[in-house]
């Protein structure tokens, strides 16, 4: 992004395809790089974005890839829509996040011709860095980093496991105060409850529905209590008292954590294993070659 400002700054033109960013153990996935790609892919409909892989192309292997936003993602992002019912309606995973661009490098004659002038000077230099069966670095670099998502990820589970957990305490809480045969018992004395549960439950029964039953009368007295306090601070300031039937302002729900940061580290993840899959068969058939070059000169 600094070297696009730094071309529009000299008037260079700086919007052919989009932008590119340079990246480190394909670590790209990440909010900053989707709230930019947006910004582009919806200025420009065509707009990709390059990803450069330093490292991996000097272990000769040219790593440039482009990408663009599925279109499914651009639609949430336009209706800022992140709630798990939002991403649940539209189908998106993270593999539907982003969708790779082929590309094809083409030069000019006048390039061509300066490359092989250079490569006629240069003189050869004894470099065996392909050969190098040594990979422990770069793979336990891809692990460590690979654990570091696992651990975000884990942390966005349980912040999205406590909220199922306090929804379901809500609604639960809700049904209790709600619930017609509740107004009914809660009119009633214990004695004649007892007594019309008696002979139709077994003892351990009738008390475990009893236990039940207190609890949710509860539930209800504290709700009335608490609406009662809000009436009273209504009309203090003039304004009309809510029913004891209307109880959705006094059960709020839950506010659901956003799942665009969860579906950036899934993709993040993804793309960590596949890059160590990748990066181990290379290595797994150098091994193999060098096995069979020692068995062969023994």
């Amino acid at each position: 992004m600094e070297m696009m400002r730094s071309l529009r700054h000299v008037n260079i033109d700086h919007l052919h395809v989009g932008w590119y960013q340079s990246t480190y153990y394909g670590s790209f996935v990440s909010r900053a790089l989707l709230d930019s790609q947006f910004s582009y892919q919806h200025a420009i409909e065509e707009s990709v974005v390059l990803i450069y892989d330093p490292i991996k192309t000097a272990q000769g292997s040219l790593c440039l890839k482009a990408y663009r936003l599925t279109p499914k993602l651009m639609e949430i992002c336009k209706e800022k829509d992140f709630s798990p019912e939002g991403l649940k309606k539209a189908c998106v995973s993270f593999e539907h996040m982003f969708e790779e661009v082929p590309i094809v490098i083409k030069n000019s004659h006048l390039i061509n011709v300066l490359m092989w002038e250079l490569q006629e000077k240069s003189t050869v230099a004894d470099k065996h860095e392909l050969l190098n069966l040594s990979s422990s670095n770069h793979l336990e670099k891809s692990l460590q980093l690979l654990m570091d998502r696992v651990d975000d990820m884990s942390q966005d589970i349980v912040k999205y496991n406590t909220f199922c957990r306090n929804l379901s305490k809500q609604q639960q809480q809700k049904q209790q105060v709600q619930s017609p045969l509740l107004v009914l018992l809660y009119t009633l004395s214990s004695s004649s409850v007892a007594s019309s549960l008696q002979g139709r439950l077994s003892p351990s029964s009738r008390s475990e529905w009893l236990k039940h039953l207190i609890t949710c009368l509860r539930t209800r007295a504290q709700y009335l209590q608490r609406r009662q306090q809000e009436n009273a601070q209504r009309q203090s300031r003039g304004e009309p008292p809510l029913p004891e039937e209307d109880i959705s302002k006094m059960f709020k729900p839950p506010q659901a954590p956003p799942r665009m940061d969860t579906l950036l580290i899934s993709g993040q993840i993804n793309n960590y294993c596949q890059n160590i899959k990748e990066f181990t068969s290379q290595n797994l058939g150098k091994l193999f070659m060098a096995e069979a070059l020692q068995g062969h000169n023994s």
